[in-house]
């Protein structure tokens, strides 16, 4: 590998992790296979990274950023509620759709056998993403009178189911069935509860 500067190479580390992620399913990547990749040391890679699991956890630092700060200025948005709940379940479909070895992290099946933080920090990404649509929901609710046919908690977690179950599909089908797919029509037919719940 090309002598790169130390932010550039960290930065190759991580996108030549992801696209092993993505590309050699089932095989456990190891430090070692990495390198290789790289056609570097392992030491080399412990230059940039402490660990393995440190380099899982700043893919998903790297999707928390994206998402949220991408969610936040939807959130923002002075639309539609179910616009704004759309826009945003299609933020991460799509995030996950163009970066399919994060996805992989983020559905978990990379890390059996890896640190248990890194199981909780998926499990407090998509915590995060559901708490920020409840909020949303909960926000349309006081300001802008909208009454509910079901607690904007419920509303929220059925969003968050269909965002990880469509993920899962993705990772599932090899990445062949992509995560929007049909979404807008499926939108459809979730659009009224959507739209209208509160807390």
């Amino acid at each position: 590998m090309p002598r790169a500067a130390p932010g550039q190479r960290r930065q190759q580390i991580l996108e030549a992790l992801a696209h092993e992620l993505e590309t050699s399913p089932g095989v456990r990547v190891t430090t070692a296979r990495l390198a290789a990749k790289l056609d570097v040391s392992e030491a080399a890679l412990y230059r940039h990274f402490r660990s393995k699991a440190e380099m899982f956890e700043a893919l998903i630092a790297f999707a928390e950023q994206t998402v949220f700060s991408l969610s936040h200025r939807i959130a923002a948005d002075k639309v539609e509620l179910d616009v704004k709940l759309s826009r945003i379940v299609g933020l991460i479909l799509s995030f996950g759709e163009r970066n399919p070895g994060i996805c992989r992290l983020l559905m978990g099946d990379v890390l059996a056998g890896e640190d248990e933080a890194l199981r909780a920090r998926v499990r407090q990404f998509f915590e995060r993403f559901e708490a920020e649509l409840r909020a949303i929901l909960r926000a349309a609710d006081l300001g802008d009178g909208v009454r509910g046919m079901a607690p904007a908690s419920r509303v929220a977690a059925l969003l968050a189911a269909q965002v990880e179950g469509r993920l899962a599909r993705f990772v599932r089908s090899g990445f062949a069935e992509p995560a929007t797919q049909h979404w807008d029509t499926e939108w459809q037919i979730l659009v009224r509860a959507v739209a209208t719940a509160g807390a």
